[in-house]
């Protein structure tokens, strides 16, 4: 049995052996696209990692043997003093779980491997803040302890910082955080195997039917660094706008970062369109391979990426998976643009979508009561009471909806975030791990409410000088960001033209003009097309 895959355009393999991420990492190959060199661990190691509660025979020799492949293609050292190589150590399965399982970055910064960064680079506190980076997030994966608390007591000492969070990992595991790159990727290894199998992963699987036994891949992948310069940064993009299926790239970009700042939720991102200001060149290169992906799917694409010193590389690829109007209006538009046929169109819009298609606004009042403003990161209306901490929204969830008020939400979150109606989050943006899981569970959500501030200890949430606790009635408007306080009225938008066109397409297929309910219209003709495959 071979467990490693260089990933390459050659790699034939399906995602349920790759991995999603693995997989499409192959198609970006395939088309030309810039990437990260790396190889991928596949599913099966993992299973047999889990079945055996060991690394499976034969991996180590081949993970020595992959990394060897992977210093001659970059010329560069596995945790050598010069040239240094470090790679991001990433899951993968091949169902699409956002931030359910563990990343680590900058795998390989050694002590020693630190210092000939900072050599290399001239840059030593960049050096340090990408070593701090690693402890960070390899401490996560292998403790699922807060991290950030330990280092926020020392913000402003990196030094300091990081000798808490080996202390904490020492305290964990019992064992120090490894300064030798070769127990520091097996140990990373296991720790992704592991997280396919932890209680926030579960409860995600369960709630979307995904079967337990898949296993998770590992992605192993050179590091680009976007927090190398002000020239550097990361980003995600959708080649359309997820909320309204418009035809412009959507997503949001941040400079001097790297990539799970913009996922985690804890910094302000900025609007897509500033990378066309700061840095044109990465701007057109990353608008060219939105066009040639969403060429090869025949529908939208979203993209993560990374750019060190004006350079894009594209990180993770996957269709966009538009849901509502979204959905609707993507399937009629590619129609115009003659990309597929109205049959292809129809059966790409589900009698689910038509559902959220007339999505639930506030009604604009001066009655009423808005407490907070931010980003809608996913369309609809959703009315609870005010929950500051996942536990106690599962302990309110039992007798009346509640609203997930959170500074900004982690795979941590998932047993609260499972059982709250809508999720309003103080930091983040549109691709923060609050509106990703928002979006993959069809619940209304709020992000980057600037003010905000959340006491879990006191159960109180304040923003603009008022103050509200556990347990108040609050709507909240995931299109226009709002946050009310009671209930509003709420009003449905109208169909748009996008709607009426796909119905009347549909009404054509199944030969019924009758007046009916727009899923029924729409059922009629996937049941006729079927019919005639």
């Amino acid at each position: 049995m071979k467990w490693i895959r260089t990933i390459s355009a050659q790699v034939e393999e399906t995602a349920e052996t790759l991995g999603g991420k693995a997989h499409g990492l192959v198609l970006l190959h395939r088309l030309g696209l810039r990437v990260p060199a790396g190889f991928v661990v596949t599913t099966e190691a993992c299973r047999a990692f889990l079945r055996e509660g060991r690394r499976p025979d034969g991996l180590d020799g081949e993970l020595a043997a992959a990394v060897a492949d992977l210093e001659r293609s970059t010329g560069r050292v596995f945790g050598g003093p010069h040239r240094p190589l470090a790679v991001s150590v990433r899951s993968g399965a091949g169902v699409s779980m956002p931030g359910m399982m563990s990343t680590i970055l900058n795998l390989g910064l050694t002590t020693g491997a630190t210092e000939g960064l900072a050599a290399e680079t001239g840059d030593r506190p960049f050096a340090l803040d990408s070593r701090l980076r690693f402890l960070s997030s390899f401490a996560s994966a292998v403790t699922n302890a807060d991290v950030d608390g330990a280092a926020a007591a020392h913000a402003g000492d990196t030094a300091a910082a990081m000798k808490a969070i080996e202390d904490l990992v020492r305290e964990r595991c019992d064992r120090p955080v490894p300064d030798d790159v070769t127990r520091q990727l097996a140990w990373a290894v296991e720790a992704v195997f592991s997280s396919w199998d932890t209680p926030r992963a579960r409860t995600y699987r369960t709630l979307n039917a995904i079967p337990h036994d898949l296993g998770t891949a590992v992605v192993v992948q050179q590091m680009v660094f976007g927090n190398r310069d002000a020239r550097s940064g990361t980003g995600v993009a959708f080649s359309r706008d997820p909320n309204t299926g418009g035809n412009i790239p959507y997503g949001e970009v941040l400079f001097g970062h790297q990539g799970e700042d913009v996922v985690s939720g804890r910094s302000t991102t900025r609007p897509l369109g500033e990378l066309a200001e700061r840095e044109p060149g990465v701007w057109a290169e990353l608008r060219d391979a939105l066009r040639r992906i969403e060429g090869h799917y025949r529908d939208a694409c979203y993209v993560e990426f990374t750019f060190e010193a004006g350079e894009l590389w594209i990180l993770q690829v996957r269709p966009g998976r538009f849901v509502g109007g979204a959905a609707v209006r993507v399937a009629t538009e590619l129609v115009d643009e003659q990309v597929i046929e109205r049959h292809e169109a129809l059966l790409r819009v589900s009698p689910q979508h038509l559902r959220h298609v007339r999505t639930p606004r506030i009604a604009p009042s001066e009655e009423t009561d808005i407490l907070a403003r931010g980003l809608g990161a996913c369309p609809g209306v959703a009315v609870g009471r005010v929950a500051t901490t996942a536990e106690g929204a599962v302990r309110m969830a039992r007798d009346a909806p509640v609203v997930l008020v959170r500074p900004e939400t982690s795979p941590n979150d998932m047993h609260g975030l499972a059982v709250a109606t809508g999720i309003v989050t103080a930091r983040g943006g549109p691709a923060s791990h609050a509106a990703v899981v928002a979006r993959a569970m069809g619940k209304p959500a709020v992000v980057g409410v600037s003010g905000l501030t959340v006491d879990a200890g006191s159960g109180s949430v304040t923003v603009g000088g008022r103050t509200v606790g556990d347990g108040t009635l609050v709507t909240i408007d995931g299109t226009g960001g709002e946050v009310a306080l009671g209930t509003p009225r709420v009003v449905a938008n109208a169909a748009h033209e996008h709607l009426h066109r796909l119905l009347a397409w549909a009404d054509d297929v199944s030969g019924d003009h009758s007046a009916r309910d727009e899923a029924e219209r729409l059922d009629a003709a996937h049941t006729a097309l079927r019919r005639h495959r």
